[in-house]
C-alpha cells in the first residue's frame, strides 16, 4: 500500500467531469496524483513534451481561465548563441467535458530557422481515482496504434478498458511505442514569422460513469461585478466563480439537474452535505443551483431501512460513486451511500432558504413531499439511541465511523485528545435539526399543509434539551462542547462545530454572543480563518485534517451565522482572516490549510493533500461578499410574496469603498455602493 499523494504543488485544470493534474512546470509526469482523469478514471498517467530528447526549461505555468492552462519553456538546446533565450515552446491545454486538447507551438526570434524533433510521450493505466489516491500503481495499459487514412494525417492511439476508451490523435505526427508508452513525434522547423504548431486531441469515454457534464454550459448563478478600494475581494470572487463553473455536474439518475461536485480530484462527484452547503452559500447569486441540488438529492431520497448502505426512509444520501469504494483502513462504502447524519436536515434548510431567496413557488411546492419525508426521518430515525438527540453510529461495521462534516476517525475527541466512539450526537447537528424543523414548519404553513405547529413544538423540545446538555465551562467561561457520547456525557473539547450553531435560532442572543467570543479568541481564530480545534486542546495539531487545520467553508458558515445573529464585529474578524489567506494562495481557497497563525510570523502553510478547487471553499467567497454587504434575503409572508434582498451594511467595510453590480433580485439585477461611514446606495440596474 502506498501513501496518499500530495496535491499542493500541482496545477489542476478541469471542466467536470474531466481534469488534468500537472506538475508545477506544466508537464504531466507519471508521479503521484498527476495525470489526465475523466470521472473516476485515470485516462493517462503522463503526457510529457521534449525537444531533441530533453525537456525545456520552465519559464511559467499557470491556469488561464476555466478549463485552460498555459506553460512556457525555454528551448536552449536549439537556440541561438546569444545570452537571451530566443526560442521557446508553448503548451496550451483546453478542456471540454470528455476532451483534452493540447496545443504545442515552437516559437523563435532567431536569425536563422530553428529545427528539432518534438516528442509527446504518453502512457495509461486506466486506474480508478481511488487507486491513485491510495498511492497504488497498476500495470501499464496496452495501446493500439492505428494509422489514419483521412485528411488529418498522423495516427490514432487507443487505450481500452472494460467500459472505457481513451483515443488520442496528434495531427501530422509519427507514432511509435517505446516500452510501455506511446510517443508522437514531429520534425519541427520554426522561423520568427512562422511558428511550428501542432495539436493533440484526447477523447475519453467511460460507460460506467455516474456523473456527467450538464447540457447547459452556462453557470446557474449571477456573476456580479465587484470594485473596491481593496482589490482582494474582487480577485477572490472572480477566481472562485471561475472554479465553481468547472465543478458543475449532473447525475445519471437526474440528468437535467445541476449540482456542484464536492472537489477535485478526490471528491469529483455528488456529495449530499457538500453540494447542499455549496448551493446554500451561493444563494445570494441565485436559486437555480439550489433547485438542481435539491431535486437531484430528492431523486434518491431513502425509501427503506438498509444498514449496509445506511439508507433509511426520508434520508438524504452522503455520496455517489460508480463502484464500491474500498479504503486502506477497511472502510467499504457502497456506490450510493447514506452515511451522513446532517445532510437530511441541511436539505430542508436549503429548501427553506432557497424559497426565501426567491425560488419559484411552483418548484418549492413540487418538493413538499420530499420535505415531509425528510422531516419524518428527523423524528423517526434520526435519534438512534432514544436520548432525544440526532445521533449516528455505523451499523454496517465497514462504513464511516464519524458521519458529521468532520468525518475522519479522529475528529471527535475530548480535551485531552482521547477519541470518542459512537453513537455520537454532534452539537451542530442538533442546531441543524432545530433550524430544519422551524424551516419545515414555515414551508408547510406557507404551502397549505398540516403539521406546522407539531414541528414547532418538536423544535422547542429539542432546544430545551440542547440547552441543558451541551453547555460546558472552563477557566475562560461557558462554551458549547462538540458532542454527547453514548452515555449522554458532554465531550468537552473546544471546536469549530459550535460556529455552525450560531444563527440557527436554537440559542438566545446572549448565548450566541458567548459562542461568538470563543470563536474569535486567539486559540480558535488563527488570523487566516477558524481552526477546527482549539490550539489549547490536547489533540491539536495545525496539520490535522479535522483537529486544528482551517477550512474555508467552516469559517464561512460561522461568518454566515454571526451575521444572521447581528454579531457583525465578530464576523469581521473571520472575514479579515479569509481575505488574508486568499491573498497568499493566489485567491483559490483550497479544501483546507494549516492552523498556523500570522501572529507567529507564519504564512499560509498548505495541507499538502488538500483538494483544490473545492466547491464549498470557493463558495465561501460569496459569504465574504454577503457579510461585507450585510445582505439578507427578503421576508416571505406567503408562498407568492417576497421583498427585495436586504442590505444591512454597518459602515466599516474591510475593503474600503465597495460597489457591487449585477446582483439578482425579484425586480431584476440591482447594485449597491458602500462607502465607509455613509448609508448604502441601492439601485436597480
Amino acid at each position: 500500500m502506498g501513501l496518499q499523494p500530495f496535491l499542493h504543488h500541482l496545477i489542476p485544470t478541469l471542466m467536470a467531469p474531466t481534469q488534468v493534474w500537472s506538475d508545477r512546470d506544466g508537464q504531466v509526469r507519471n508521479e503521484g496524483a498527476q495525470g489526465v482523469f475523466h470521472g473516476d478514471l485515470r485516462a493517462l498517467t503522463h503526457a510529457v513534451v521534449t525537444v531533441n530528447g530533453r525537456e525545456g526549461e520552465p519559464l511559467s505555468a499557470a491556469p488561464a481561465g476555466p478549463g485552460r492552462a498555459e506553460a512556457l519553456y525555454a528551448v536552449r538546446q536549439i537556440d541561438g548563441d546569444g545570452a537571451d533565450p530566443t526560442t521557446w515552446l508553448r503548451r496550451s491545454t483546453t478542456i471540454t467535458p470528455g476532451t483534452v486538447q493540447i496545443a504545442l507551438s515552437l516559437e523563435c526570434a532567431t536569425l536563422e530557422p530553428v529545427t528539432g524533433v518534438i516528442e509527446f510521450a504518453v502512457g495509461s493505466d486506466l486506474a480508478s481515482l481511488e487507486v491513485v489516491k491510495q498511492g497504488e500503481r497498476l500495470a501499464a495499459a496496452q495501446a493500439t496504434i492505428r494509422t489514419s487514412d483521412d485528411d488529418r494525417g498522423g495516427g490514432d492511439v487507443e487505450f481500452r478498458g472494460e467500459a472505457s476508451a481513451v483515443v488520442i490523435h496528434a495531427h501530422g505526427a509519427s507514432v511509435s511505442l517505446r516500452g510501455d508508452e506511446v510517443v508522437f513525434s514531429w520534425d519541427a522547423t520554426a522561423t520568427p514569422s512562422t511558428p511550428f504548431a501542432v495539436s493533440i486531441v484526447i477523447d475519453i469515454s467511460d460507460s460506467s460513469a455516474v456523473v456527467m457534464a450538464p447540457a447547459q454550459p452556462e453557470p446557474e448563478w449571477a456573476r456580479p461585478h465587484v470594485t473596491a478600494s481593496d482589490p482582494r475581494l474582487a480577485r477572490l470572487l472572480e477566481r472562485s466563480l471561475d472554479d465553481l463553473s468547472t465543478l458543475r455536474m449532473t447525475w445519471a439518475k437526474a440528468p437535467d439537474e445541476v449540482f456542484l461536485a464536492a472537489g477535485a480530484p478526490w471528491f469529483f462527484t455528488l456529495f449530499g452535505r457538500d453540494s447542499i452547503w455549496a448551493a446554500r452559500l451561493l444563494l445570494p447569486l441565485g436559486t437555480d443551483l439550489a433547485r438542481g441540488t435539491l431535486r437531484t438529492l430528492a431523486v434518491a431520497q431513502g425509501l427503506v431501512t438498509n444498514p449496509a448502505t445506511a439508507e433509511q426512509p426520508g434520508k438524504i444520501l452522503h455520496e455517489v460513486r460508480p463502484a464500491p469504494l474500498s479504503l486502506s483502513d477497511g472502510t467499504v462504502l457502497p456506490p450510493i451511500y447514506y452515511g451522513t447524519v446532517d445532510a437530511t436536515a441541511l436539505w430542508i434548510c436549503l429548501l427553506h432558504d432557497a424559497w426565501r431567496w426567491g425560488m419559484d413557488p411552483a418548484d418549492v411546492a413540487s418538493l413538499i413531499p420530499a420535505l415531509k419525508a425528510a422531516l419524518g426521518w428527523l423524528r423517526d430515525h434520526g435519534d438512534g439511541n432514544g436520548d432525544g438527540f440526532i445521533d449516528y453510529i455505523d451499523e454496517s461495521g465497514s462504513g464511516l465511523a464519524n458521519q458529521g462534516w468532520k468525518d475522519s476517525g479522529d475528529s471527535v475527541q475530548w480535551r485531552d485528545g482521547t477519541l470518542e466512539e459512537g453513537p455520537i450526537a454532534l452539537v451542530e447537528v442538533q442546531a441543524y435539526a432545530y433550524e430544519a424543523a422551524i424551516a419545515g414548519a414555515a414551508l408547510l404553513e406557507a404551502f397549505g399543509q398540516e403539521g406546522a405547529a407539531t414541528w414547532r413544538t418538536w423544535a422547542e423540545d429539542l432546544g430545551q434539551r440542547f440547552r441543558s446538555s451541551f453547555w460546558a465551562r472552563d477557566e475562560r467561561g461557558p462554551y458549547l462542547g462538540i458532542a454527547l457520547d453514548r452515555h449522554g456525557n458532554l465531550v468537552d473539547s473546544v471546536a469549530s462545530n459550535m460556529g455552525h450553531v450560531v444563527g440557527t435560532g436554537i440559542l438566545t442572543p446572549d448565548e450566541e454572543r458567548l459562542v461568538a467570543d470563543r470563536l474569535v479568541a486567539p486559540d480558535m481564530s488563527s488570523g487566516f480563518g477558524l481552526r477546527t480545534l482549539s490550539a489549547d486542546m490536547g489533540g491539536y495539531w495545525p496539520l490535522r485534517y479535522h483537529g486544528g487545520a482551517v477550512w474555508a467553508h467552516d469559517t464561512a458558515i460561522a461568518i454566515r451565522g454571526l451575521n444572521a445573529a447581528g454579531l457583525d464585529d465578530h464576523a469581521e474578524e473571520l472575514v479579515s482572516g479569509l481575505l488574508a489567506a486568499a491573498e497568499q494562495v493566489d485567491f483559490q481557497l483550497p479544501e483546507l490549510f494549516s492552523g498556523l497563525s500570522p501572529r507567529d510570523g507564519s504564512r499560509v502553510v498548505p495541507y499538502p493533500a488538500s483538494c483544490h478547487p473545492q466547491a464549498w471553499s470557493a463558495a465561501a467567497s460569496v459569504t465574504v461578499l454577503q457579510s461585507l454587504l450585510g445582505l439578507q434575503p427578503g421576508t416571505r409572508v406567503a408562498a407568492q410574496a417576497q421583498q427585495r434582498p436586504i442590505v444591512r451594511a454597518h459602515g466599516r467595510a474591510l475593503v474600503g469603498e465597495l460597489t457591487v453590480q449585477g446582483l439578482p433580485g425579484p425586480d431584476g439585477p440591482w447594485s449597491v455602493k458602500l462607502s465607509p461611514g455613509e448609508p448604502a446606495v441601492v439601485e436597480l440596474n
